[in-house]
């Protein structure tokens, strides 16, 4: 018996960006935020070079080889997170964060939405993951 499924496999690209923020929610009074946050929330804010990997996973098409050719990968990740976020400051620039703490599990939903929203096989998308620093790193899958 011949299985007629094609292999399946994950496929990961990554991309830097440079931000800042101000970790503050609007949920929280000024003091309850300086005890949550401490001197992230500090009122002029703080920078970070973010390192985002987006994973796919899917078929491998047995006529190209690719579960997505990567030059459309990098063209939805430009789209989802370069153009809205880089050399910007997340809490004044982005919508999103205009009503939510810019926190990177925020961040990861945020650009889980953005991908989402702009891939043609959007069922693709499996993990976002984003290196804040390099202790602290957050995964999303979408639950």
């Amino acid at each position: 018996m011949v299985d007629r499924k094609n292999p399946k496999a994950y496929q990961t690209r990554r991309i830097t960006f440079s931000a800042c923020h101000r970790l503050h929610s609007p949920f929280l009074d000024d003091a309850e935020n300086e005890k949550v946050y401490g001197k992230c929330n500090h009122i002029n804010g703080h920078g970070h070079n973010y390192i985002v990997k987006v994973t796919l996973f899917g078929e491998i098409d047995p006529k190209t080889g690719m579960i997505l050719n990567m030059t459309e990968l990098k063209w939805y990740m430009e789209q989802a997170i370069m153009k809205p976020m880089d050399h910007k400051n997340l809490d004044k620039d982005v919508e999103y964060f205009k009503s939510r703490p810019s926190t990177t599990e925020n961040l990861t939903i945020f650009i889980w939405k953005q991908m989402k929203d702009i891939m043609t096989s959007p069922e693709l998308l499996y993990e976002v993951e984003i290196y804040e620093t390099e202790n602290n790193i957050v995964r999303y899958r979408g639950e």
